[in-house]
């Protein structure tokens, strides 16, 4: 898969889970711009959540956020409820 281009990107999370090492994965896919469709996978090292870890990624799901990659490091940050 080609490397997503250094940017701010609004996304929103279709795929969450935790996988068999306890890790939590998560798909998200960009909403807005000339990669609108493409879906990013992320593991939870890659993901801001204020303070707190992802406990169950299933509430994320459907959550809106932007994805800032930066040097080709993903950084994910789900909007605020």
């Amino acid at each position: 898969m080609a490397t997503l281009p250094d940017g701010i990107y609004d996304v929103i999370v279709v795929d969450a889970e935790t996988t068999d090492d306890g890790d939590v994965r998560l798909e998200l896919t960009i909403t807005l711009g000339p990669h609108i469709g493409r879906v990013v996978a992320l593991r939870a090292r890659h993901v801001e959540s204020q303070g707190a870890s992802v406990v169950d990624p299933l509430t994320l799901l459907g959550t809106p956020g932007t994805l800032r990659v930066r040097q080709g490091e993903p950084r994910f940050r789900p909007e605020s409820a």
